[in-house]
């Protein structure tokens, strides 16, 4: 609770010890300043009154100025407010410096001169003031101030520390103008305290709304004060209007009543106009424009809709930022506060609100380079449907908005044609277009449903046949394969353009190939494709069925022919900006060949390349890349970061699914790879959990199975963990084969396979095992991954370091660190049971610093145990530091990059660029540095980061 503060004061309690502490120097002698910023309502008058009453307390004497907006005739007015020299005219020297300033000679009052004698006995006064007593003088709102005033108190500032004086400075951010910029300039050093008030924590809101509702608040309040981002002004100002409008109940809680939503916003409004009294007209009226825009907006977009140029409407910005009611934030212009804005948009009649958001839609569309949501978002806020301009911009956009914005852009399309479309072909492309959204949201059957009722309306050809493709996606998707198929001969009965005949042979290629493995089928109708794609020159089914046969030529193990297919997929995509998705699943399927090739810094650079993709075409969060930098992460040793890729995922299906291109893969991934990290750095509880959610869902088709490995793997790891081997090598067990047609990389789990089976004396296995091993490296087009692994496995099994080391250099020459760290293990194990304990006490111990590097705990314990039966023990090259849980030193080597680029003042999208990340895995990253350093915000991650080396953090990126 409040802990008896006043409700002004509530949350404030480390800012007023700051100042009470002042206050204390003060009473010995030691003057200083003390600077309080914060935006308008933050409470920086609150608080510097509060600190006014505690030196008037301490026996200080306490002068308190405040500086007026409004201009002023009067030279000096704050410091001469604050000084009194208006209001004790008995006093004979503030009489004297009062006639002085006012005397009859107007040309001299705005002089140099008269400013500089001015100042000299205003400077005389604060010290005689002084020498009577500790001295406290409180200037709020110092932004307002004039230049003279300023100058003034930079004056002060520098004699502050020699005299029993407190200067206590009040500002906002904005404006700052030359004089302001000049005096924060002079204040570093001279004792100088700065205090920067930001919003209120959710304690010290509930706190504060207990405080004015008089009782602790309800969910329902509690959620609608946190639109105040934390500003306490905004806050008391909402909760009294609410109670005023009877809309609040206090009882054992106080919680808005149950009312309408329109009840909420007038009094929203009304809480806040007083706000925004103060703004011209003219201004107003563009932030009512920007509030339609929503809580970020360009520039452009307001004047566009205003039918302004940009010049035209500069100035109502500026004044709109002074009064701090926008703020930069880099591109764009944002709202400080969504109350603001929500005052702004309640204020509108409903009416107006629903024209001006068609109006905005239409000026929005006719501005080069404006995201198709923008106006999509328009559109919906508007609540009008039937609008054939809109429809038909919505039916044109449909494609691009689906990949965009598909929530946005089921909920438009689901509304009109809800409401009825006349025109046939309209209804057709609207509900080919919400079925294939539908389909990547995983609502399969009622993506069919759509998709068959745009077949039965549309007789145009080149719509028929991509609501086929929906339809087959669709059938597929939702586990019905026969369906799907069969989909796909019918469609491929008809008499349809060759485009799409191509492109439902690229379909029908996978499907054959997932859904039953038919590989040599999948791979004649993915040749069929390409013939009929070529020919009629469409870019996606040229693509589409290089990306087949990418496929067919990875599950041969023919990596050099697959990589070929992939860089013509994607020399074909190059030549147009559409087919974005295809893009994506070519660049997903180029970094998992390069690795299968062991290329894995080409594949680190394959991704940054994807990555650099998505930047440019404002894709940043695709969630499969967060999957597929975690698969390559964690083969390459830092796991870390693969669970800061992991954790930035949107784990609903529209996110994980390759959306009409792919299966479900990803979710069995995302859980797969979590798991298996969890195991080997013995965090058992995460572990039960991402297994459990793992295995809830059945694989059932090839392409399901083959995305199961991870979390297969992690299981068996699990059960080995525990205790139990034997379980752990029958969990194993299905991935000593694959199914026909089907992907999985066996090879990267059958040394383990081949180590659990001689630990338990099932030779049977261990062979099997090699055997399957073997097999895979045979149809290696040239040897890599599969060659080093079956070198692994017959090194183990045969017992023969030779083979070991073969692996063991393949391993240290391509820079896996994973598999590196697994074959030192066994190969230490085979080198001391033939006697050979010098070279395998450096072996286990290269492979403990690995697994240290890793946080493979559970895998460092394992390896010791199996060493420590021969008489090996660990720390034979000494104690392996573990990294911190908390501190500076807790940061992993990203972590300590974006802390840098933090303190550099970069942006969370600027940071994402630099470094190849998603925002969302950047934004991660900057969550753990926070919990790791035990702060709360960006600034004050920045603060840390000066402190401990300023020489380290960017100046650019």
């Amino acid at each position: 609770m409040s802990l008896g503060l006043p409700t002004h004061l509530v949350g404030r309690e480390a800012e007023l010890a700051v100042l009470r502490d002042a206050i204390a120097q003060l009473r010995t002698g030691t003057g200083g300043v003390v600077l309080v910023e914060g935006e308008p309502g933050i409470g920086k008058s609150s608080l510097v009154a509060a600190a006014a009453a505690a030196g008037q307390e301490s026996g200080c004497t306490v002068l308190h100025g405040t500086a007026d907006q409004a201009a002023h005739p009067l030279p000096l007015r704050l410091l001469c407010d604050c000084l009194e020299i208006t209001q004790r005219a008995n006093d004979a020297r503030r009489a004297e410096m009062l006639r002085f300033a006012r005397a009859e000679r107007p040309d001299l009052l705005v002089s140099s001169a008269v400013h500089a004698a001015m100042i000299e006995m205003l400077l005389t006064l604060v010290e005689e003031d002084c020498a009577t007593a500790p001295t406290m003088m409180v200037l709020d709102d110092v932004q307002w101030a004039d230049d003279a005033s300023l100058d003034v108190c930079r004056r002060l500032a520098s004699t502050a520390a020699h005299l029993p004086l407190l200067l206590v400075l009040s500002f906002r951010p904005v404006p700052r103008g030359s004089g302001m910029r000049q005096l924060r300039a002079a204040l570093r050093g001279h004792a100088t305290t700065t205090i920067s008030l930001g919003p209120l924590g959710p304690d010290a809101i509930r706190d504060l709304l207990s405080d004015v509702a008089g009782a602790p608040p309800g969910p329902a309040l509690v959620e609608l004060a946190a639109q105040a981002s934390g500003n306490p002004l905004y806050v008391r100002e909402l909760v009294e209007s609410l109670v005023r409008e009877g809309v609040v109940t206090v009882g054992e809680r106080a919680d808005l009543r149950e009312t309408s939503l329109c009840t909420v916003r007038r009094s929203l409004a009304a809480a806040l106009d007083s706000r925004l009294s103060f703004v011209r007209a003219d201004a107003l009226d563009m932030l009512r424009v920007a509030a339609l825009l929503g809580r970020e907006f360009a520039v452009g977009e307001v004047a566009a809709v205003l039918g302004r140029s940009t010049i035209d409407i500069s100035d109502d910005l500026q004044e709109a930022v002074a009064a701090g009611i926008l703020v930069d934030a880099g591109q764009r212009v944002a709202f400080r506060h969504p109350l603001i804005r929500q005052a702004l948009y309640d204020g509108m009649p409903t009416a107006l609100r629903v024209a001006l958001h068609q109006d905005a839609a239409r000026a929005l569309d006719g501005i080069g380079g404006v995201e198709p949501q923008r106006v999509a978002q328009q559109l919906l806020e508007s609540g009008r449907v039937g609008d054939r301009w809109a429809r038909r911009w919505l039916a044109r956009t449909a494609p691009v908005l689906a990949v965009r914005a598909p929530r946005l852009a089921a909920e438009l399309l689901d509304r009109e044609l809800e409401h009825g479309v006349a025109d046939q072909r309209d209804r057709a492309a609207l509900s080919a277009a919400l079925a294939q959204i539908l389909v990547g949201a995983g609502e399969y059957e009622n993506a069919a449903g759509r998709a068959r009722q745009a077949l039965a309306v549309s007789g145009e050809p080149a719509d028929r046949g991509r609501m086929y493709w929906v339809l087959a996606r669709a059938l597929f998707s939702g586990g019905d394969n026969d369906a799907a198929v069969a989909t796909l001969d019918q469609a491929l009965e008809e008499d349809l353009p060759d485009a799409w005949r191509a492109r439902l042979l690229g379909s029908l290629a996978m499907f054959q190939r997932a859904g039953s493995g038919a590989l040599e089928a999948a791979d004649a109708t993915a040749r069929r494709a390409l013939e009929i794609g070529e020919s009629a020159g469409d870019t996606f089914a040229i693509a589409y069925a290089l990306t087949d046969l990418w496929l067919t030529h990875s599950v041969q193990r023919q990596h050099l022919s697959a990589l070929d297919c992939v860089n013509r997929a994607l020399e074909t995509l190059n030549a147009t900006d559409d087919h974005v998705d295809l893009r994506c699943y070519a660049l997903h399927a180029r970094i998992f060949t390069l690795q299968n090739l062991s290329r894995w810094s080409d594949a680190e650079a394959a991704l940054r390349e994807a990555r650099q993709f998505l930047l440019d075409d404002d894709r940043t969060d695709d969630a499969r890349f967060s999957v597929t930098a975690a698969v390559l992460t964690y083969w390459l040793g830092q796991w870390d970061d693969t669970l800061a890729e992991l954790e930035s995922v949107d784990q609903s299906v529209s996110a994980m699914t390759y959306r009409g291109l792919r299966e479900r893969g990803p979710m069995w991934l995302w859980h797969g790879l979590a798991a298996l990290i969890a195991v080997r750095r013995d965090d058992r509880a995460a572990a039960e959990g991402h297994l459990r959610a793992g295995l809830r869902q059945p694989p059932v088709t090839v392409a399901d199975r083959e995305n199961t490995d991870f979390l297969l793997f992690a299981r068996a790891l699990s059960a080995e963990q525990k205790g139990d081997p034997h379980l752990a090598l029958s969990h194993l067990g299905g991935l000593l084969t694959r199914e026909p047609g089907e992907m999985t990389l066996i090879h990267q789990w059958l040394p383990t396979v081949v180590r659990l089976a001689l630990a338990v004396d099932d030779d049977s296995a261990a062979a099997a095992a090699l055997a399957a091993c073997r097999a895979e490296a045979a149809t290696e087009q040239v040897p890599a991954r599969a060659t080093a692994a079956a070198d692994w496995c017959t090194g183990l099994y045969e017992r023969d370091p030779a083979p070991l080391r073969s692996a063991m250099e393949h391993y240290r020459a391509v820079g896996v660190p994973v598999e590196l760290a697994g074959t030192l293990e066994d190969l230490a194990v085979v080198l001391v049971e033939h006697g050979i304990t010098g070279e395998s006490k450096r072996m286990i111990g290269e492979a403990l610093d690995l697994y240290g590097g890793f946080g493979a705990v559970w895998d460092i314990r394992r390896a010791e145990a199996r060493l420590r039966r021969y008489g090996i023990r660990s720390g034979v090259r000494g104690a392996r530091t573990k990294r911190p849980a908390h501190g500076w030193d807790a940061l992993t080597t990203t972590e300590h990059k974006i802390a840098l680029l933090v303190a550099a003042g970069n942006s969370t999208s600027d940071i994402a660029q630099s470094m190849f990340l998603t925002r969302r895995t950047t934004q991660t990253h900057i969550s753990h540095i926070l919990a790791k350093l035990g702060l709360r915000s960006r600034v004050e991650i920045a603060r840390e980061a000066f402190n401990r080396d300023p020489a380290a953090i960017p100046t650019d990126l």
